[in-house]
């Protein structure tokens, strides 16, 4: 998969079958659009590509809201990769990106790709107040030279699978229902730093892991989990809540690894 994050480094050698959006948790509803760019481009006999955004628009646009992500830009391209999508597009949302219309959107997109096809959700909008619908957008296909492919949403439990529905069951504990919308089991990582060592003293050695503070972390609570240090998997307990005596009142995420006591300051910890 070729990763490009200015469209001017984009060279393809083929028309391109694309999919657009931030994807934040590459969840199931996503995964639907993207398989169905990989599989209209392999019939098509073109390469499929994901154009995709950073930060949210709503970090931008958002005005003082306080943006969470399912992932990190790293694990959300390496979801993306691993459903067949062959050039991954990641813009850098700007308020000058903003502003431009639909139309101006798609002008620059087709400047550096040769889309043939756009496969986007029903209900997907693009460009300035939204303004580029998905009928806007096949009038603007018709002057450009590509097609849109408009697929229904996924829906479960009566409702449509969206990263902010996902972000919500997270928030209220609902770590299982989240993981059926996202298809496979949700994670958090970080650098394991020095705590206060509370946890060694009394015999339950915990690793407390830095957290980017833009990840979307579960309720407050204890949670039974894997562990993923050192390439292995190993079975544990997460912690995460609030101590305002210990740690000025910020939330911690402490893991015990069970049958494990080894230095592991400085690593990366999932």
């Amino acid at each position: 998969m070729q990763v490009v994050e200015e469209l001017e480094k984009i060279a393809p050698d083929s028309d391109v079958v694309a999919s657009v959006g931030v994807f934040d948790g590459v969840h199931i509803g996503h995964q639907e659009l993207l398989r169905r760019a990989v599989a209209r481009a392999q019939e098509a006999g073109c390469l499929s590509a994901a154009i995709t955004f950073h930060p949210h628009p709503r970090a931008v646009l958002g005005q003082g809201i306080q943006q969470t992500y399912l992932n990190d830009l790293p694990e959300r391209l390496g979801l993306i990769k691993s459903l067949g999508i062959d050039v991954v597009a990641t813009l850098t949302f700007t308020p000058q990106l903003a502003c431009l219309s639909a139309q101006e959107f798609m002008q620059l997109i087709s400047s550096h790709l040769r889309v043939k096809e756009l496969v986007v959700g029903d209900g997907f909008a693009l460009g300035r107040h939204r303004e580029g619908t998905v009928e806007v957008l096949r009038s603007i296909g018709e002057q450009l030279g590509f097609t849109v492919n408009a697929v229904g949403p996924v829906v479960v439990g009566g409702a449509i699978v969206s990263s902010s529905r996902i972000r919500d069951l997270l928030r209220n504990g609902d770590v299982a229902r989240a993981q059926g919308l996202l298809g496979r089991r949700y994670s958090l990582g970080g650098l394991v730093v020095l705590g206060a060592g509370r946890g060694r003293a009394i015999g339950f050695p915990t690793a407390n892991i830095a957290v980017p503070p833009e990840r979307t972390i579960p309720l407050d609570g204890v949670y039974v989990v894997y562990a993923y240090i050192r390439g292995e998997s190993r079975p544990a307990v997460t912690s995460i809540g609030t101590r305002p005596t210990f740690d000025n009142g910020l939330r911690t995420v402490e893991v015990h690894i069970l049958d494990f006591d080894e230095d592991i300051y400085g690593q990366e910890l999932k």
